[in-house]
């Protein structure tokens, strides 16, 4: 197995073991998550990674999915109701989703190891105004392994019109730092 590969691994199992063991999820304030510092890496062009097929049902019952948002820019946010600086960030995401919604840009949530009636008062309190997929047992931030991991909790990547990973950021993104990103990758033609 490459290093690289290793460490990704290795760093993916990190994030799924931040909820505690054998499914025992977190108590509120609980402040067990990989720290990141927020940093956006933007990759260039050549070389980005496509990203895995990205599906499931949302926390309000219905589906999302990348495959529906083909040829957009998406932002995908991994999260959980019992991470702080996932509330931290919350109204950076909902106010950049708000800003760029009317360019193409969808936003996409992965509600990670979390108790779904924790997550639905999150969204409750926050209204991001997107859905997250409920992804209670980390299938989804695993489907990344091979590419570009979230790594951490939150982590936010954005998709760019091909559907490969163009940016990741590790921990509560920044406002400028993410609508910077954001805007660079929608430019992109």
């Amino acid at each position: 197995m490459r290093a690289q590969s290793f460490a990704a691994v290795a760093l993916l199992i990190a994030v799924a073991g931040c909820a505690g063991n054998q499914g025992a999820q977190p108590q509120s304030g609980d402040t067990r998550f990989v720290a990141g510092d927020g940093k956006i890496t933007l990759f260039q062009a050549e070389d980005r990674k496509v990203a895995p097929q990205v599906e499931g049902e949302t926390l309000d019952g219905g589906t999302a999915s990348l495959a529906a948002h083909k040829g957009k820019v998406v932002v995908l946010n991994f999260w959980a109701s019992w991470c702080a600086p996932c509330r931290a960030e919350a109204p950076v995401l909902k106010d950049i989703h708000a800003k760029k919604k009317a360019e193409g840009v969808e936003f996409l949530g992965v509600d990670f190891k979390d108790r779904k009636a924790d997550a639905l008062a999150f969204e409750r309190s926050h209204e991001p105004g997107y859905p997250s997929i409920f992804d209670q047992p980390g299938k989804v931030a695993l489907s990344f392994q091979g590419t570009v991991p979230p790594a951490a909790i939150p982590s936010t990547l954005i998709i760019d019109r091909q559907g490969r990973i163009a940016a990741r950021a590790l921990g509560a993104v920044k406002y400028n730092d993410l609508l910077d990103a954001v805007t660079k990758v929608g430019d992109e033609r």
